[in-house]
């Protein structure tokens, strides 16, 4: 575990990701956003690509979080969950698909982001 994991809350439900996720984005913290996954993660975003590994959700982040965006909570839909594995999702606040993540418990119980669909985009003809 990095010193940066160590000096942050831990995710010791699944459902803690999303909440941990907004209050560390709203305070420009793009490496406690990137501790939220797991080192060989993969997030699909930008809409319609891929950012692999943990380093560079780090970087997308710094970039994205520079312009001070506001993230609001979103009430989760019940969790999946299977062993050290669950999925976890939120209706988005504008109505629009939903957001989903696959996520796993940690050798140290805490859970990470495997795998986060944040926005659902409708495949081209």
């Amino acid at each position: 575990m990095s010193d940066q994991d160590r000096n942050h809350e831990k995710a010791m439900r699944p459902e803690d990701i999303t909440r941990l996720f907004v209050e560390r984005s709203n305070a420009g913290d793009a490496a406690g956003v990137a501790a939220l996954y797991e080192e060989d993660a993969v997030l699909a975003y930008p809409p319609g690509s891929r950012t692999v590994g943990r380093e560079a959700i780090r970087e997308l982040w710094e970039g994205v979080l520079a312009h001070r965006p506001h993230f609001e909570q979103e009430t989760p839909l019940p969790t999946l969950v299977s062993g050290d594995i669950a999925l976890t999702s939120t209706p988005p606040k504008d109505g629009s698909g939903a957001r989903a993540q696959v996520v796993r418990r940690q050798p140290d119980g805490r859970w990470l982001r495997v795998l986060d669909q944040p926005e659902f985009v409708p495949p081209t003809s």
